[in-house]
């Protein structure tokens, strides 16, 4: 099997070789190019069709060919005679012009080899696209071999055939003699058309009004190529050797039938005894029923039958069958129109045209294709027509694959997308366009769409037309997403904003700001903060629907997933714009409401964003804050002191509080700073705090030490029994100010000294006591512990006097200088008094330094309560003084002796709210309230 495929293959490739060598040597080939072999047609399909260009122009030819092989086996004489006859034909057809002949581009041509001529382009014959295969290429081509043949089309088809009869016999006196499929060939644009003129009889007396046309007998000693095709020949042309016009209705009515019966003629012919064949003809052509002609359409069922009369007078004319009802079908009769397109004026033609896209739909798409585009395109030649074809050949654009698109239509479109003359026309175009903007984004390539198509948007949004301007701006956000970005962002929204700002039309420039809207999604972040938000601000007018079209883009922009508005955006530009706008006058309460609602979500976004912002700043600063507290400790450890007690502090006081109770601070701190520095290398910051700490400690050093002043003891237990009576009498009378005081529960409010076994005594006599309690504690008070001398901490503990009379106000701050302690460190009568040196205060800077906050008495009342501090009450109290009595004295000592930054257990966290809280006045609360509400 394979080798017989081999075998068939290699035959036909020597035919094709053999008839392209022989084509080659043909007169024909110095014009036009031959290509491939695509159809045959003719009498016995004795004719090659070949397709072929014209080498000056370029333009599309059929090239038919006649190889002289295929009659080498006829004698010289008969062919001879075979070729006359081809000769014959073919010069007939080119003196005979009619748009339903077929129409040759190049004379006949002879060479030693073939006949050939060139014709408009072809598709196949009319017995190829039936089945009737022969001298084809083999395998037959799927475009011959699929073709099927749509109603309107055969229709068509044979009113053509008619109509071209009508000229012959009408106009030429002519009979055509061979009306055969073979002999009509279908065109490039499914046209039907005729050709062989083999045996064509032209009257002998054309001026008279009966013509009379000779005929020749039938010898059937001639080869089969000189004598017509028998199966599609009259009866009278055998049988009584005449022929009329009506032998060639005959040829009609038996097309008709091969047509509506795949190609099979109504009778068989045996052309060895062609006589008795025709003989049988005759008489079943006198008893020809319905039933042998079931498979034509009923509507040219009995007209066909008359076509088929023995009788020539009964059979219609061509005329006359032109008229038939069969042919007034819709499609035919629009293809007709087409066809005689040029006989029409400006105004036949564009009522033509509005009324076919009603027409359009009910057309197979392969007649629309091959006979209706070419016609409709034709036309862009006439700018008065273009606005009425246009949408049209939209219309089937819509139909067509983008191959078929780009190959067929876009080609034609291109003259049209640049028409700007005359105005109307224009006019009407750029609307027609923009309608179908999406299908011409969607199948024209990019770079014709950025050549062609864009541009004409782009004139559209500056023409001078309201109307245009308007479906311009409302298409665009249709197909935004097939535009290019660069295209968009450099060139389409430049002009939308031109026309927003330039134009006159309210209505154009509430349509740019919804366009602009409908695009932002389209468009980068960066871009609209940078260029389409700054625009806005632009916009003289202050009509309701722009504002609302500006509010639109605002928020869209702040909603949006993938724009957003920055926190800057809002605070500094946005807002700034939007509330103003807010307050038009020419805005209803539903549009304040919208203006409103949109500017509540950017404060609440712009509010929780930023208090986000600050809260983790915060949390930098106070990680950052432990880490500076815990690189102190590590310092501290090098330089602290070799004093009994003093680790703990200190650790806390970061070389504070140890040189505060040893006095040698700038001693330690400057040799712990050497041998830090001999260690390692100094950074610059570490450099220049060394330079800081060390001017300080020298300022320090140049001050005067202060000298506590020596008192006459007392004894014990008098002093201690004075000092609390008087303590007990002066807290009820601060306890007697609640009205105006704020009541402040000492376990909250000082630090308790911790039980350590110490005895405690106080330094300060009982008169100078009661003094400074009296004043509002304005004195800084200090105590001595058995042992060792206890540093005051007045970073904690300084009381102010009240501005106003009888109110008690208490504040912490850093004093301007330090405090007065010349009243501090008598020893009680009986005690043993101890040389003391001065005590260095030099550390007290040191206690206010940046790192220690600085806490008010109001903000240390609204803390928890402590329990922790109730367990430091000294065993010493007598059972008389309970915890309101005692307890507030040394709470206070406690605090001031070693202060809130001295034990690691005080923080802020660990002050609790006390029992008795600070109260507010009613005028303070009214004012509260007249604020937050």
């Amino acid at each position: 099997m394979e080798s017989m495929l081999n075998k068939l293959k290699s035959t036909v490739t020597k035919v094709t070789a053999d008839v392209t060598s022989a084509v080659m040597g043909n007169p024909v080939t110095r014009e036009f190019d031959v290509g491939r072999h695509i159809a045959s047609g003719g009498n016995g399909l004795a004719w090659k069709i070949f397709n072929g260009t014209k080498k000056s122009t370029k333009q599309e030819v059929a090239v038919f060919v006649f190889d002289k092989k295929l009659i080498d086996k006829y004698q010289k004489f008969e062919k001879d005679q075979i070729i006359d006859s081809l000769k014959r034909g073919v010069q007939q057809l080119t003196r005979l012009r009619h748009p339903r002949l077929l129409t040759v581009q190049h004379p006949l041509e002879e060479s030693r080899d073939c006949l050939a001529f060139c014709t408009e382009p072809v598709f196949a014959s009319l017995a190829n696209v039936l089945g009737n295969w022969e001298n084809l290429p083999s395998p037959v081509s799927p475009d011959i071999k699929d073709y099927n043949l749509y109603d309107v089309e055969t229709k068509y088809g044979l009113l053509q055939v008619s109509e071209g009869l009508s000229f012959l016999h009408s106009s030429v006196k002519m009979v055509h003699g061979n009306i055969t499929p073979e002999n009509i060939i279908l065109n490039k644009s499914g046209a039907w058309k005729i050709m062989g003129f083999d045996f064509c009889v032209s009257s002998s007396n054309p001026s008279e009004q009966e013509p009379k046309f000779p005929c020749k007998e039938w010898d059937p000693n001639l080869p089969s190529l000189c004598l017509p095709n028998p199966e599609y020949l009259a009866p009278e042309y055998i049988l009584s050797v005449s022929c009329e016009t009506a032998s060639d209705m005959y040829s009609l009515g038996t097309v008709m039938y091969a047509v509506f019966n795949k190609g099979k003629p109504i009778f068989e012919v045996n052309k060895q005894d062609i006589y008795k064949s025709f003989s049988r003809q005759l008489d079943q052509l006198s008893r020809l029923g319905s039933s042998s002609l079931s498979n034509i359409p009923e509507e040219v069922r009995e007209h066909v039958k008359l076509l088929l009369n023995v009788t020539p007078t009964v059979r219609p004319d061509a005329d006359q069958m032109t008229k038939i009802p069969f042919f007034d079908d819709v499609g035919a009769v629009t293809l007709q129109y087409f066809d005689t397109l040029f006989q029409r004026d400006n105004l036949q033609k564009s009522q033509f045209f509005k009324g076919l896209p009603k027409v359009l739909p009910k057309l197979p798409k392969r007649v629309i294709v091959q006979r209706i585009l070419p016609c409709l395109t034709s036309e862009f030649v006439n700018p008065d027509m273009v606005p009425f074809v246009l949408p049209n050949v939209l219309l089937i654009a819509e139909e067509c694959t983008k191959e078929e698109y780009v190959k067929l239509i876009l080609p034609e479109l291109g003259p049209v997308f640049k028409q700007q003359e005359p105005i109307q026309a224009s006019n009407m175009i750029l609307l027609i366009f923009l309608q179908k903007m999406d299908l011409l984004l969607t199948k024209t390539p990019p770079d014709e769409i950025k050549n062609s198509v864009l541009p004409m948007v782009y004139r559209a949004l500056e023409a001078p037309s309201i109307q245009i301007q308007e479906l311009c701006l409302n298409i665009i956000p249709t197909f935004a997403n097939l535009i290019d970005y660069p295209s968009m962002k450099n060139a389409l929204i430049p002009r939308i904003k031109n026309a927003c700002l330039q134009t006159s039309s309210l209505a154009v420039r509430v349509n740019s700001l919804v366009c602009l809207g409908k695009i932002l999604e389209y468009l980068d972040k960066w871009f609209v903060l940078d260029d389409i938000l700054p625009f806005l601000q632009q916009i003289p007018s202050k009509e309701p629907a722009v504002l609302m079209g500006i509010l639109g883009i605002y928020k869209c922009t702040f909603t949006h997933k993938k724009l957003g508005i920055t926190k800057e955006q809002l605070a500094g530009k946005v807002l700034p714009h939007l509330i103003p706008l807010s307050i038009e006058n020419n805005l209803n309460l539903n549009q304040f409401n919208s203006f409103i609602s949109v500017i509540k979500e950017m404060l609440n976004r712009l509010e929780s964003e930023h208090k986000t912002k600050l809260e983790q700043l915060q949390i930098m600063q106070e990680q950052q804050k432990s880490l500076d507290i815990g690189n102190q400790m590590n310092a501290s450890e090098e330089m602290k002191v070799t004093n009994v007690g003093s680790q703990h502090i200190d650790k806390v006081f970061n070389n504070i509080g140890a040189d505060f109770l040893t006095g040698g601070e700038s001693e330690n701190k400057e040799d712990g700073l050497q041998n830090k520095h001999k260690r390692a290398s100094l950074t610059l910051e570490e450099k220049q705090k060394l330079a800081k700490e060390q001017e300080q400690a020298q300022k320090l050093k140049s001050q005067q030490p202060l000298k506590p002043q020596v008192h006459t003891p007392v004894a014990p237990v008098k002093q201690t029994k004075d000092l609390t009576d008087t303590l007990m009498d002066n807290m009820s009378s601060l306890t007697s100010l609640s009205v105006s005081t704020p009541k402040i529960s000492a376990s909250s409010t000082f630090t308790s000294v911790p039980s350590m076994g110490l005895g405690m005594m106080f330094s300060t006599p009982v008169d100078n006591t009661k003094r400074n309690l009296t004043n509002g504690l304005n004195a800084n008070m200090g105590f001595q512990t058995s042992g060792f001398n206890m540093p005051v901490n007045t970073n904690q503990n300084l009381f102010s006097s009240p501005s106003t009379p009888g109110v008690t106000k208490m504040t912490l701050g850093t004093p301007s200088t330090l405090p007065n302690f010349s009243a501090v460190s008598v020893p009680p009568a009986g005690a043993k008094q101890t040389q003391q040196r001065p005590t260095d205060m030099s550390a007290l800077n040191n206690l206010f330094g940046p790192q220690k906050p600085k806490v008010s008495m109001n903000q240390l009342s609204q803390q928890k309560p402590n329990q922790w501090l109730n367990q430091f009450v000294p065993p010493q109290a007598s059972p008389g003084m309970g915890s309101s009595v005692m307890g507030t004295p040394m709470n206070m000592m406690g605090q001031s002796a070693f202060g809130m930054q001295a034990n690691p257990f005080f923080s802020p966290q660990n002050f609790a709210q006390p029992p008795t809280t600070m109260t507010n006045s009613s005028s303070a609360s009214n004012d509260l309230k007249d604020l937050f509400g």
